[in-house]
């Protein structure tokens, strides 16, 4: 008997379908990180939204009993997760960044960048007052400028991307949350689409998985698009481009904000006289640096080398 057909005969509740996930999952040795970071918590996703329950899941459900129609339903998520290494996102089509919902599929990176944490304290102590102008560069889902919008109501957000098919989950996502009057979608590779504009903040999560790196991800990550990945051999390609363009695109006043997660310690040996901020988290997360226009100015040659 295989598996799928002993669940179907064997497993009756909710609770027992989310135990025998667990177990298949850590008998194949999945990979988390992709908004969870567990069995637990990736089976729960998956067989509460094949049947249409509240993420998180309810207590009073786990006993309930299943349809052979909804058992069907939840072993098919579960075993696409098994066999394809498909991250749980992609198969709901649903994750969350700084509590917000937004829609993803393999167009764009699965939201888990630290800056949700920066974002939820209000950029702060980096901006010295509330920015009307902000740019979430290399966007994707454009989770972290919509979480802007919401953290700064008053102001203007741009969300740019090289990528036309990220752009139209944006654009799903500028909808989703009714934001479309103040933040908008712009195709740019780099800041070729901006001529003009100047922004408060400059905000990105750019490409910065090294070679190496990018060779030795599990196969979950092979599911999201390389372009939002891969930035060369030691992973700065675009930060290197982002470092010498910015100053001209921020306001007098203006701070730049990146992430460049484990490909850190690569930029400050690129850039050893450069007076990096590194941002510190209270709930995990590391690689996020901040200069100021300013700064950026002040150390121009050095980026242009």
């Amino acid at each position: 008997m295989d598996h799928q057909q002993e669940a179907l005969e064997q497993l009756v509740t909710v609770r027992d379908f989310l135990r025998w996930g667990v177990s298949r999952f850590n008998d194949h040795g999945l990979w988390y990180g992709h908004g969870t970071d567990n069995a637990w918590d990736e089976a729960l996703l998956l067989v509460m939204h094949a049947l249409h329950l509240p993420p998180e899941g309810d207590a009073r459900f786990l006993d309930a009993r299943l349809t052979t129609m909804e058992k069907r339903d939840v072993l098919r998520y579960l075993e696409r997760r098994i066999t394809e290494r498909v991250p749980a996102a992609y198969l709901t089509g649903r994750a969350w960044f700084a509590g917000l919902e937004f829609h993803v599929d393999e167009r764009v990176l699965i939201p888990r960048s630290p800056f949700a944490e920066l974002i939820e304290k209000g950029l702060e102590p980096w901006l010295a007052d509330a920015p009307s102008t902000i740019l979430d560069l290399c966007c994707g889902s454009g989770c972290i400028g919509i979480a802007c919008a919401y953290a700064f109501p008053d102001a203007r957000v741009d969300l740019s991307d090289i990528s036309g098919e990220a752009l139209a989950v944006a654009e799903e996502n500028i909808a989703l949350h009714g934001v479309g009057d103040r933040v908008r979608a712009l195709q740019s590779d780099l800041f070729a689409g901006l001529a003009g504009e100047r922004y408060d903040v400059i905000i990105s999560n750019p490409p910065y998985v090294d070679e190496a790196d990018l060779r030795a991800m599990p196969a979950e990550y092979h599911h999201e698009p390389a372009l939002a990945l891969a930035s060369g051999g030691d992973g700065l390609d675009f930060t290197r481009r982002l470092l010498v363009e910015a100053a001209e695109f921020l306001t007098d006043q203006g701070v730049l904000m990146v992430e460049v997660g484990n490909s850190a310690s690569a930029l400050e040996a690129a850039f050893p006289d450069i007076p990096f901020t590194w941002a510190a988290f209270e709930h995990g997360g590391d690689g996020i640096f901040i200069l100021t226009r300013d700064e950026l100015v002040a150390h121009r040659e050095s980026f242009v080398k």
